[in-house]
């Protein structure tokens, strides 16, 4: 059956955030992911978690400045240091949420930029993650994500998220399959989680359009979800969703796989 984690940056958003582990905990959730933790202390967060029972299983590294548009800093030429920093910090918060897989976002491209240096400085930079994050058993994670919500990523498609993988030549970094993305990129959810299994360590979900829960939208979720535990995934699914009103109200979808 496939296992869900409540996504608490844009679930239960109507409660303060350290408050919102115990509203997934009692919705049912045994595991939860957020984009980002770092306006808390690790201490704060591991109590919010444990203390209801939750496993963390997914965050990401430092995004660069979020409030100024930046979206990551993987794939930025000059900032290799503060991405490497960046790194330090996830893994530290990583250890104390016994948190094993970050997300290491490529940023945006921007207006006349060399793409080729910007994945020559992804793959660098990539390498280095991956190496730290294996000294304490962590894998590194990168998303394609679609060019409708975040105009100008460096990375959207799984075939280019494939390649770069295979170049680095890490065994812990993988694939962050977004359905919602993948869908309005490339559609073919199906063949494409099945072709790529080997490299998907985490995925998500959202329906579309609107980027609402399953069941709002074009997808065919349970027909997804039958797939998915066909072919033996065995990872973690982050309901990385918007809901459309009051979260435990647009839980339906989710009562058959509830811990």
């Amino acid at each position: 059956m496939p296992k869900f984690a409540a996504n608490l940056s844009m679930m239960f958003t109507d409660a303060p955030f350290l408050q919102r582990f115990e509203r997934a905990a009692v919705a049912g959730f045994r595991a939860v992911e957020f984009l980002f933790p770092y306006d808390y202390s690790p201490g704060e967060v591991t109590q919010a978690a444990r203390a209801v029972g939750l496993e963390v299983v997914l965050f990401n590294t430092v995004p660069g400045d979020w409030s100024k548009g930046e979206r990551g800093l993987a794939a930025q030429p000059g900032r290799e240091a503060e991405f490497r920093a960046g790194v330090a910090k996830a893994l530290e918060y990583a250890d104390a949420l016994g948190c094993k897989q970050i997300h290491a976002m490529a940023g945006l491209v921007a207006e006349g930029a060399d793409r080729e240096a910007m994945r020559a400085t992804y793959l660098e930079n990539l390498r280095h993650a991956a190496e730290a994050a294996a000294k304490t058993g962590i894998t590194v994670l990168i998303e394609p994500i679609n060019t409708r919500d975040i105009p100008g990523f460096f990375l959207n498609h799984t075939e280019e998220a494939a390649a770069i993988i295979a170049e680095v030549g890490a065994p812990n970094l993988k694939i962050q399959f977004d359905i919602y993305h993948r869908q309005i990129m490339q559609g073919d959810l199906t063949p494409a989680i099945e072709k790529h299994l080997p490299l998907i360590g985490h995925m998500q979900l959202a329906d579309t359009p609107g980027r609402h829960e399953p069941g709002t939208g074009e997808i065919n979720y349970p027909f997804l979800f039958e797939a998915i535990d066909r072919l033996g995934f065995q990872g973690w699914i982050g309901c990385e969703y918007r809901p459309k009103g009051e979260t435990e109200a647009g839980l339906g979808w989710f009562k058959p796989y509830r811990g």
